[in-house]
């Protein structure tokens, strides 16, 4: 009889937390909600930039340039985190690639709209870098933000992996309510499978 008392006072707590949670972000919550509603896109993004904002967007897009210039073309923006330092990142070096590839089957175009650090505290431990661990989810919510700024996308796709890296992505494109938004996980790591470490005995 203990154990569902105790599952009860949890839930009743959870759920007091839950509402007092809701009611003193009611305001704020509102303006977010506001906010995201007027800049909703009822248009391709970069058809409110101007000539010479949009010679930007097109000016390193190779083959996707003739896309671009169509006003009714969907424009994928992809956040990155890659890096060569973490095994779980390394595997995100090829994927800009593949998802412009994908995205022109689809009709699409895609660029990379900017990087993000990712350090890991496996790799920092007992070393002062290790200070910067929590802090490191700040610039990357800031990193975010900046890259998604350009207000040229009509999507993301954010690579991360990773306890601080994930919260500051989603806390960076939280800012852009209005876009989908897309979280890639990095997969299955090669040098795992290359040295059968996952193999069941």
């Amino acid at each position: 009889m203990a154990t569902p008392k105790k599952a009860e006072r949890l839930n009743d707590t959870i759920i007091e937390v839950t509402e007092r949670i809701g009611g003193r972000s009611a305001a704020a919550r509102g303006e977010y909600l506001e906010r995201t509603r007027k800049r909703k896109l009822i248009e391709p993004a970069r058809g409110k930039l101007a000539c010479a904002n949009l010679a930007h967007v097109m000016a390193a897009s190779g083959e996707d340039k003739a896309k671009l210039q169509q006003s009714v073309i969907a424009n994928i923006g992809v956040v990155t985190s890659y890096n060569d330092m973490l095994s779980a990142h390394q595997p995100f070096e090829s994927y800009p690639e593949v998802i412009r590839a994908a995205a022109r089957l689809a009709g699409a175009t895609a660029q990379v709209a900017g990087g993000v650090p990712a350090m890991c505290d496996g790799v920092t431990q007992g070393r002062a870098g290790m200070e910067l661990s929590l802090f490191s989810r700040d610039v990357i919510a800031l990193a975010t933000a900046v890259a998604l700024s350009h207000e040229a996308f009509d999507s993301a796709l954010l690579l991360g992996i990773c306890d601080k890296i994930v919260p500051g992505l989603f806390i960076g494109a939280a800012s852009f309510g209005q876009l989908p938004i897309i979280f890639v996980p990095g997969g299955p790591m090669a040098w795992l499978r290359a040295t059968n470490c996952c193999r069941r005995r």
